[in-house]
């Protein structure tokens, strides 16, 4: 008995454990996931509102609400949080996880790498327009409460934005830990707002009914098709869900979703109908007269605070997918550094910040308020969503096994709804979509050229490879000595011998007593496995091969990596140990050039300004050795 009882109590014990670790963690997505959608009710009614031409009758307010509601519930709650979510690359979300989860680096794959891609970049543009719409709306509050303030919204809001990029490379590890509750409160109060609202008109809550929403798209006809383009801004910040899943899991993320976020933003929406269905004005912004005069300044404050932590998730979304990209090989190295030793996430990419910076401030100062910025939002996300939809088809049928008709059912519902969002945001092309559009064709534009350079010279350094055993066996013909130390040679060649010990030894005339000769491959999935990480191979005297395998999540760290090798039986010393790398100059070459010459001189110049090599893999720079080579393609 008292055995069993200690069972149950040592059970009872770690099942509160395993609670409490759940609700934390669910309370610190609340901070990093959900900023952007939970910050979406500042601008998302009125700009529906506005492309009704701010007609608010009885009919098109429920109308509204209803495809609010359902909006949010079946792009969210049913493509992301159940559907997307449960299609995860070892964890790992996001759509270029599921894009090398489909194999594109083991086959050749041009839709799926087209999809991914185009999605991954338009996501930049997602990143640029957020922070100014967002701040823009939590500011144009204050010309409700104050309206002497209007001159100051658009230098206030610039100030905001230039104070938040400029603080990324301090990192966010010291004021993450407060994102969580602060995100809590603000949609704790958001909520309670939107109950207040619904006190006021309960007859609201017929909007729940879906009817409404088909009756008001059905009865505008054009004017409910570009309505459209005004009910996707509910949903923008769904794609976030999606790509931090890696961060905090499926349970915490969907737990947030269901608990808090949803019941919240519906009340709000609600709320905000419900009051203007009593007949409150739509003008300026109608989330804030939701609240009651006094409490005005305060919500001011905390929605600004929020709309700032909902841009931060953006940048760091935009940091962390850039480095996913320069791990499976679609950008440039580029300087990364970690902010902080807590979290893998907690990193800065300074090209990515500062340019992010002066286009979301050029675009604060073109648009001047978040009416006309709305105009040029929605683009981006929703053809970003129209490619994850696709993509999400290509899973089910071929890591879920789904039947074609199950899965062309849902998917093929994803795609029409993705699609009807996505046509009505192209109708803002003209009016300011054509920015974020612009912006991801050039991040498109240099993923294809990069990879397609790095295929071009991995392809030319394939041509010949130099056998092993011959290259040993010409050294020992020619007398060429073997001196004391280790040398590591970093190569892309699969085989043979690399071209930069050949330089090495053509210009030296010697060569190291111990040799190990290392690739690094990147893999489809976010983490290799340690008993998978190695592969040691011995060609020769004193001559080894090293193929180390990290995942797209993982930076390789060589120095510890040798370690490893060296437990593992490849034989070098470890205290004497002097790396060589080659600093690549691109040529084009006189004839059967592998890229136009536009390509070919823009992947020239990625490679010039790309970071080195040796602060990406950790390489101790006072053991390195550069060896100049010229590479025609």
């Amino acid at each position: 008995m008292t055995s069993n009882s200690s069972s149950e109590a040592t059970a009872a014990a770690g099942a509160k454990s395993s609670r409490a670790a759940l609700a934390f963690t669910g309370l610190s997505a609340l901070g990093i996931v959900f900023g952007d959608i939970g910050t979406s009710p500042l601008y998302t009614l009125k700009t529906a509102f506005a492309f009704l031409g701010g007609d608010a009758t009885p009919e098109r307010i429920l109308g509204i609400l209803s495809l609010l509601v359902w909006t949010l519930f079946l792009i969210t709650t049913v493509k992301y949080v159940t559907v997307a979510m449960s299609i995860d690359n070892d964890g790992e979300g996001g759509i270029l996880a599921l894009m090398s989860l489909l194999g594109v680096q083991r086959r050749r794959r041009p839709a799926i790498v087209l999809a991914g891609l185009l999605g991954a970049a338009l996501i930049y543009g997602d990143g640029a327009i957020t922070p100014a719409i967002s701040v823009l709306s939590a500011l144009e509050g204050l010309d409700i409460a104050t309206p002497g303030f209007a001159p100051y919204v658009v230098p206030g809001a610039v100030a905001i934005l230039v104070l938040l990029f400029a603080v990324q490379p301090l990192g966010t590890s010291r004021i993450g830990s407060a994102f969580g509750p602060i995100m809590a409160v603000w949609f704790v109060a958001i909520g309670v707002l939107g109950v207040w609202g619904i006190a006021r008109n309960p007859a609201v809550l017929f909007a729940v009914n879906p009817y409404y929403g088909f009756r008001l798209l059905a009865d505008n006809g054009f004017g409910g098709f570009l309505l459209l383009g005004g009910i996707f801004l509910c949903v923008t910040g769904a794609e976030a869900l999606y790509a931090d899943m890696g961060h905090f899991g499926k349970r915490p993320i969907r737990l947030a979703w269901s608990a808090i976020v949803f019941p919240s933003l519906v009340l709000n929406y609600a709320g905000q109908c419900a009051i203007t269905l009593s007949g409150e004005p739509i003008a300026n912004n109608v989330f804030y007269r939701l609240c009651p005069a006094p409490l005005l300044i305060p919500l001011v404050c905390l929605a600004t605070v929020a709309t700032i932590i909902a841009s931060q998730s953006i940048i760091t979304g935009a940091f962390s997918m850039t480095r996913q990209a320069i791990q499976l090989g679609w950008l440039p190295r580029i300087r990364i550094t970690q902010t902080s030793e807590m979290g893998y996430g907690q990193i800065y990419v300074g090209v990515v910040n500062w340019v992010l910076m002066v286009v979301t401030i050029a675009l604060t100062l073109g648009f001047r308020k978040s009416d006309n910025l709305a105009a040029a939002y929605g683009i981006a996300v929703s053809l970003t969503m129209l490619m994850t939809s696709f993509l999400l088809f290509i899973a089910m049928r071929e890591i879920w096994r789904w039947r074609l008709a199950t899965s062309a059912a849902l998917a093929g519902l994803f795609v029409f709804v993705d699609a009807g969002f996505f046509a009505a945001n192209s109708l803002k092309i003209a009016d300011g979509g054509y920015v974020p559009l612009l912006l991801a064709a050039c991040v498109y534009g240099v993923m294809l050229i990069w990879h397609r350079g790095m295929a071009a010279v991995a392809q030319s350094q394939e041509l010949a490879p130099v056998p092993v055993t011959d290259f040993l066996a010409d050294l020992k013909a020619r007398g060429i000595p073997r001196v004391p130390g280790s040398a590591v040679f970093l190569t892309r060649t699969a085989a043979g011998v690399p071209p930069v010990l050949i330089w090495h030894l053509k210009h030296n005339r010697a060569l190291h007593e111990f040799v190990v000769v290392l690739r690094i491959l990147t893999e489809s999935r976010p983490r290799v496995q340690a008993g998978d990480r190695l592969a040691i191979e011995r060609e020769g005297d004193n001559f080894w091969r090293v193929t180390a395998r990290f995942g797209f999540m993982e930076r390789p760290n060589i120095p510890r990596l040798l370690a490893e090798a060296h437990r593992e039986g490849c034989g070098l010393r470890l205290d004497d140990v002097t790396y060589y790398v080659g600093h690549e100059s691109i040529l084009r070459r006189e004839h059967g050039a592998t890229l136009p010459r536009w390509q070919e001189a823009i992947f020239a110049a990625m490679v010039r300004n790309a970071s080195h090599v040796t602060d990406y893999f950790r390489l101790p720079g006072e053991h390195v050795v550069e060896i100049g080579r010229q590479i025609s393609i």
